[in-house]
């Protein structure tokens, strides 16, 4: 049989809150940048002109829940890979982003806010 899956604790928008590399302005230059991850392992990431599909797997860094990852995509248009960690601290997700042969920096990220489903009163 096998190891049962730990329990999917990063499902869902997390929103870049700095990066070592990179000022607010470029990293929401074209959205709010972002990471989303989904139920089946994988997702998908922007700020500002680098965006990318993960492929991710859940672990543990020094007794931390931990996500790490590949991934795929473009930088300014150029096809772009790499891959990352990032490590759960309270309500905060740190670690670090590589793009492969390029630049390499750290991350801060805050879960998304939920959004709210307004409900129409009938009249």
């Amino acid at each position: 049989m096998g190891k049962a899956k730990p329990k999917n604790w990063v499902l869902g928008r997390w929103l870049i809150e700095s990066m070592e590399q990179w000022d607010r302005d470029f990293i929401d230059e074209e959205v709010r940048g972002y990471f989303e991850f989904d139920a089946k392992d994988s997702g998908d990431f922007q700020f500002g002109y680098v965006q990318g599909q993960i492929d991710y797997r859940l672990g543990e860094r020094d007794g931390k829940p931990a996500v790490e990852f590949t991934w795929d995509g473009h930088d300014e248009m150029e096809a772009a890979q790499g891959r990352g960690w990032m490590v759960l601290d309270g309500d905060v997700l740190t670690g670090r982003l590589f793009i492969h042969f390029g630049d390499d920096s750290s991350i801060v990220l805050k879960r998304a806010p939920e959004k709210k489903v307004k409900s129409r009163k009938r009249k």
